[in-house]
């Protein structure tokens, strides 16, 4: 993160100290302590209560979330609860005007996501989600590569995101929010929306079960269809051994390909020999030779990497919380792309068999 900044430290509050706080977030809150201070903490566990303690001695700690909320300097309130109650957690901080950040999904269907945005326009669009994905390193190359001219015209972007893991958790039970539509989809949604040259028109979607162990899918595949020639296949799938994962990102043009391989920051470009032209010739209708029709091809390969100015990763995406909510920056992406991946995901459980 830049030491360029002055001004104080935005005090947060946390209500909810799970994995994704842990494990993600609070390393760095803890890291950057010039930049955010954690002054209160909610969860009915203790022992997590404990570990906040241990770092922050004067945080404060609560067993109720309206407690916290009636501590007056709080400015951030991070909401990472069990997905079901993210609506009701926002709109109670943002009631009292506090900024607040929510985990995705921000919320299950659109139409809460349009009770959000009215409570969001209240507290003066004092709403921020927590779309990781968009500041990803492999994304943002690839986003970098769409206008790569040796690929030629872009027909279709590849988005995967693979794992193997035997999930126990909330995450993979129906009745409370879980599965892969929601917990992993909308980052790769909203990847797949900043990489198309125009709106899906057209979805289909497919849910399925395979390793985890709740009744949640933790498969999730989607196309979405433009008005243009481009369409996008997109796919989570927790049940993939690590030897048999594929690249994050793929633009397949009509002179090649541009591979990523997950979390990187440098990839390859597999293309036509930039410098060769292909012979004229015309398709007939004659009844065809059977000579084999295809072509001596001289291949090209490139390594390519994300311009070394670009910032990347949870720290760049806290680093732009920090300008959002001290020095009012215009934060990348707005509420109308969360409530986007919002209805998709929530397209893929309504049409899916699986996942109602």
């Amino acid at each position: 993160m830049s030491a360029e900044f002055h001004r104080p430290p935005i005090r947060v509050a946390l209500m909810g100290l799970g994995r994704a706080l842990f494990c993600e977030h609070y390393p760095i809150l803890r890291e950057h302590s010039a930049l955010f201070k954690i002054v209160a903490a909610c969860d009915i566990v203790k022992e997590r209560r404990d570990r906040i303690e241990a770092d922050f001695p004067d945080c404060k700690m609560f067993r109720q979330y309206g407690d916290m909320l009636d501590e007056p300097d709080i400015d951030l309130v991070v909401v990472a609860t069990c997905s079901r109650d993210h609506v009701e957690h926002a709109m109670k901080s943002l009631e009292r005007g506090v900024w607040t950040l929510v985990e995705s999904p921000v919320a299950l269907s659109p139409d809460d996501m349009q009770i959000l945005r009215g409570a969001a326009q209240k507290a003066k669009n004092r709403l921020l989600v927590v779309q990781r994905g968009f500041f990803a390193p492999d994304f943002l190359l690839a986003r970098q590569m769409m206008s790569e001219p040796r690929l030629g015209d872009i027909y279709e972007i590849r988005i995967r995101c693979e794992d193997f893991v035997r999930r126990d958790d909330w995450q993979t039970v129906k009745r409370l929010g879980g599965g892969a539509a929601y917990y992993a989809m909308p980052d790769l949604v909203l990847q797949a929306l900043k990489l198309l040259p125009g709106p899906p028109v057209q979805m289909w979607s497919d849910l399925k079960r395979v390793a985890s162990l709740g009744d949640a899918e933790d498969f999730a595949h989607v196309s979405l269809k433009t008005r243009s020639h481009v369409s996008a296949e997109i796919e989570f799938n927790g049940g993939v051994l690590p030897e048999n994962r594929g690249p994050s990102f793929e633009l397949r043009g009509d002179r090649g390909v541009f591979r990523v391989q997950p979390g990187c920051s440098k990839g390859e470009l597999v293309v036509i020999d930039p410098d060769y032209k292909f012979s004229r010739r015309r398709s007939s209708v004659r009844t065809p030779g059977i000579a084999d029709m295809h072509e001596d091809i001289p291949v090209a390969r490139f390594p390519v990497s994300l311009a070394p100015s670009t910032h990347h990763g949870l720290s760049a995406f806290w680093e732009r919380i920090y300008e959002t909510v001290r020095v009012a920056a215009q934060f990348p992406l707005t509420l109308e792309d969360a409530m986007d991946a919002v209805k998709f995901s929530h397209l893929m459980k309504k049409t899916s068999p699986f996942g109602k």
